[in-house]
């Protein structure tokens, strides 16, 4: 296993995330500690989760992963040797209604009394008293986060920037948060709270969480740049596109117990030309001899600008073929047939 630095923070984490919001809804109690028991041997010491999963995020479900992580990190013993990311949903959340998500049925938004309240439940389900880097799941600006390529504004009504720093800030002088990181978050706001932050000494971002895969390289436009030169990586999310970049979802397939299947929430991976590009780059992999998901996630490996992989999985044998990319090699010769594939079939599914 390799590892990166976390921004300016100092601390090493594996160049593989163990993503985790399967866990609750998907995979029960016992599968999600033995995923964090192989996925330790494994040398992955980066875990991630958020207030809101398990996901598809219901009333019933929320929470349901911090607390399987906690009572692995109860059993396990090795809160120490754990790198650990939790989120507070954000504005964007409100997509889903979320009304039960505070303690007074309102809206998610990140406010210090609602950053307050969400990092003492995440702490409480986690079983721990510090989290290691905390993100704030969407921005408080009310931005069309899924909406596609298109841009819309929105009234100015949100929390300000000093205002969210300034909340965060008060957790790391309780010691309950480490490091602070962003999701879903656009160049504009990235470079806002670090110009905040360097303005008034107040905590500094440490990563960008947001999705990328070879069917979405939006994160190239502007972010990649601030990213390696702002020492703000991107942990790339959803880099299987929620399972489509592994083919199983081609031609109209219905694999039984996949999400697509579950939930039918897999819209903003098949829009117009989506399939043709996913068919393209599984015939790549077929071609180098690897699994489709393998080279999906090696691709997010090899880019500069990535911190880490977020990888999911819902069954021991998928987080196995998972990991074992990331001891592939990535070739001059595959760049130039992913780019190939990019340039006639660019961001399909952003």
């Amino acid at each position: 296993m390799r590892y990166s630095k976390l921004g300016r923070t100092g601390l090493d984490v594996s160049r593989v995330c163990l993503g985790t919001m399967t866990w609750g809804s998907q995979n029960s109690e016992a599968e999600a500690h033995a995923q964090m028991d192989y996925a330790f041997e494994r040398g992955i010491n980066f875990w991630d989760t958020a207030e809101m999963y398990a996901s598809p995020p219901t009333r019933e479900t929320q929470g349901s992963t911090e607390r399987y992580i906690g009572s692995w990190l109860a059993k396990s013993g090795k809160r120490d040797r754990i790198v650990l990311a939790s989120k507070v949903a954000g504005r964007g959340a409100a997509f889903g209604g979320l009304d039960w998500l505070r303690a007074d049925g309102a809206t998610p938004r990140q406010t210090r009394a609602q950053i307050d309240e969400a990092v003492a439940g995440s702490l409480k389900r986690l079983g721990t008293d510090y989290l290691d880097l905390y993100q704030l799941h969407w921005p408080d600006r009310p931005i069309r986060t899924f909406g596609g390529m298109t841009f819309k504004d929105y009234d100015q009504d949100y929390e300000s920037f000093q205002a969210i720093l300034e909340a965060l800030d008060a957790q790391v002088n309780a010691g309950r948060i480490r490091h602070v990181g962003v999701s879903n978050e656009f160049p504009w706001g990235v470079m806002r709270f670090l110009a905040e932050s360097e303005q008034r000494g107040l905590p500094r971002i440490a990563s960008i969480q947001n999705a990328y895969h070879l069917a979405n390289r939006v994160f190239e436009f502007g972010l990649a740049e601030i990213a390696m030169r702002e020492d703000v990586g991107l942990l790339a999310y959803s880099p299987l596109g929620q399972g489509a970049l592994t083919g199983k979802y081609l031609d109209g397939a219905l694999p039984a117990g996949a999400r697509k299947t579950l939930y039918n929430r897999m819209q903003r991976y098949e829009g117009p030309g989506a399939e043709e590009a996913v068919r393209a780059y599984i015939d790549l992999a077929r071609a180098q001899g690897w699994d489709p998901a393998q080279l999906a996630l090696k691709f997010c490996d090899s880019r500069p600008f990535v911190t880490a992989t977020i990888i999911g999985a819902t069954s021991m044998d998928q987080l196995k073929t998972d990991i074992d990319a990331f001891d592939l090699t990535w070739t001059d010769e595959l760049e130039k047939a992913v780019n190939a594939i990019h340039v006639s079939r660019p961001n399909p599914c952003p």
